[in-house]
C-alpha cells in the first residue's frame, strides 16, 4: 500500500498543487449544502473515495477492479448529489495506468459512459449548479478522454523502452561472452599446438644433446623458428582484437588491390557506417575476406566495394568481374561460411549473386542491422554519395 505522502501522484504531467485543489474543492461543494445529513454523506463519500483509490493501487487482480468500481460509485454519486463532476479526473489517470489491454479499455469504456451520463442528469433534472460551471466541466469531460489514452500509451511506451534497454545489455553481454569463446578458440588453435610442439621438441633437443649434437642443433633452430612464427601469430590476434574500422580496412584493401594490378571503385563514404564498433569489426573481417577471394581465385580486373548506411542497417557490396558463380550459384567454402557465421552473429546476413549488369562476377552482398547503433545519423550531411576510382 501506499504511503500516505504519496496520495500526490507523481508523472501525471500536473503539478502537485493542482491535485491539492481536487483534494480541497468537493468540501466546497459539500458545505454549500443546507442538510447536515447530506454533508455528513458528502464527507463519507469523498474519504471513500480516496481511500477506494489508495487501495485500488494497492491491490492487483480482481480486486483492483472492484475497488475501482467503488470509486466511479462514489464519483457518479458525488454529481449527482452535489454537483461535483472533478473525481472523474483521478478515475482517468487511474485507469490509464490499468497494463491490460482488455482492461484498460473496458474501465476507460464504462467510466467515459457514467461521466457522459451523470453529467447529462445532473445538467437536465437534479443540479442546475452544473450549468454554472459548464466550462469546466467540459474540460472534465476532454481529460476523461485523452487523459487515460495518453497516460496508458506513456507507460506502455516505457515499458517497451525498459524491455529494449534490456535487450541490448543482453545482447551486451553475449557480445562479451561470444568474444571470450572466440579468444579461447583461437589461442587454443594457433597458439596452443605450437606451444606444445616447442615443448616436445625442446625435451627431444634436451635428449639428443649428448647422443646427436647435429640434431639436437636443428630440433632448437625449430624451435627458435616456432617460437617466431608463434610471437607473430599472437601480434596479430591482438591486432584483431583491438578491432578495425571499415575506413581502415579499406585504405589497406585499395593497396592491396593496387598491387594485384585490381582497379578499385569506391561508392559511399567508409567514415559514415553509423554502425556500432562490433559491427565496424564484423564488416571489416567480411571485407578482407572477400577481396582475398577476389584476387586469388576470381581472375577479375576490377573491383567494386559500395557502402550504403541506412537508418535501419548497414548495406555493403563487393562486387567484381571475374569468373562468376559456379555450380549454378552453389558457393561452397570456408572463407564464405565464415563470413555468414560473422554476419549471423550481429544478426545480419549474406546474398550472393552475378554482378551486375553485365551478369559477369560476382556480387556479394553484406547486410547488418544497426541494434546497437547509438549515434543519430547528421542531418546537415550531404544526400549524395561520392565515388573514388584508382587503377
Amino acid at each position: 500500500m501506499q504511503k500516505w505522502y504519496q496520495i500526490f501522484q507523481r508523472s501525471t504531467g500536473l503539478n502537485p498543487y493542482v491535485w491539492v485543489v481536487f483534494y480541497i474543492l468537493p468540501f466546497y461543494f459539500i458545505f454549500r449544502s443546507s442538510s447536515a445529513i447530506q454533508a455528513a454523506t458528502g464527507i463519507f463519500m469523498v474519504i471513500g473515495f480516496f481511500v477506494c483509490y489508495l487501495l485500488a493501487f494497492a491491490f492487483k487482480g480482481r480486486l483492483r477492479y472492484f475497488w475501482t468500481s467503488m470509486q466511479m460509485l462514489f464519483s457518479v454519486s458525488m454529481t449527482l448529489m452535489f454537483g461535483y463532476i472533478y473525481f472523474a479526473v483521478f478515475l482517468a489517470y487511474f485507469v490509464g495506468n490499468i497494463r491490460s489491454k482488455s482492461g484498460f479499455f473496458t474501465l476507460y469504456s464504462i467510466q467515459l459512459a457514467a461521466v457522459l451520463a451523470s453529467a447529462y442528469v445532473g445538467y437536465i433534472h437534479l443540479n442546475p449548479l452544473l450549468i454554472t460551471q459548464w466550462p469546466f466541466v467540459a474540460l472534465t469531460i476532454i481529460a476523461v478522454i485523452l487523459l487515460p489514452v495518453t497516460t496508458y500509451n506513456r507507460n506502455r511506451s516505457e515499458r517497451l523502452e525498459g524491455q529494449l534497454e534490456d535487450a541490448n545489455k543482453r545482447i551486451s553481454e553475449l557480445v562479451v561472452m561470444e568474444e571470450r569463446q572466440r579468444i579461447a578458440r583461437d589461442l587454443h588453435d594457433t597458439l596452443g599446438q605450437k606451444l606444445a610442439l616447442i615443448g616436445l621438441k625442446s625435451d627431444l633437443a634436451a635428449k639428443l644433446v649428448t647422443k646427436d649434437p647435429n640434431r639436437a642443433e636443428e630440433e632448437i633452430r625449430d624451435v627458435q623458428q616456432t617460437a617466431r612464427v608463434v610471437l607473430k601469430e599472437l601480434r596479430e590476434l591482438v591486432t584483431q582484437m583491438r578491432g578495425t574500422h571499415v575506413e581502415d580496412e579499406i585504405h589497406r584493401l585499395r593497396q592491396i588491390l593496387k598491387a594485384a594490378e585490381i582497379e578499385f571503385t569506391l561508392i559511399g563514404d567508409p567514415a559514415e557506417t553509423r554502425t556500432s564498433l562490433l559491427n565496424e569489426n564484423v564488416v571489416s573481417m567480411c571485407l578482407k575476406e572477400a577481396v582475398t577471394n577476389i584476387v586469388k581465385h576470381s581472375g577479375a580486373t576490377s573491383c567494386l566495394i559500395e557502402i550504403e548506411p541506412l537508418p535501419a542497417e548497414l548495406v555493403v557490396r563487393v562486387a567484381d568481374n571475374g569468373n562468376g558463380l559456379k555450380d549454378g550459384g552453389n558457393v561452397r567454402g570456408s572463407g564464405l561460411r565464415g563470413m555468414r557465421e560473422r554476419l549471423e552473429f550481429v544478426n545480419g546476413s549474406l546474398d550472393i549473386s552475378s554482378a551486375p549488369p553485365e551478369g559477369r562476377g560476382t556480387m556479394l552482398t553484406l547486410r547488418i542491422p544497426n541494434v546497437l547503433a547509438q549515434r543519430e545519423p547528421d542531418s546537415n550531411a550531404p544526400s549524395t554519395e561520392g565515388a573514388n576510382k584508382e587503377g
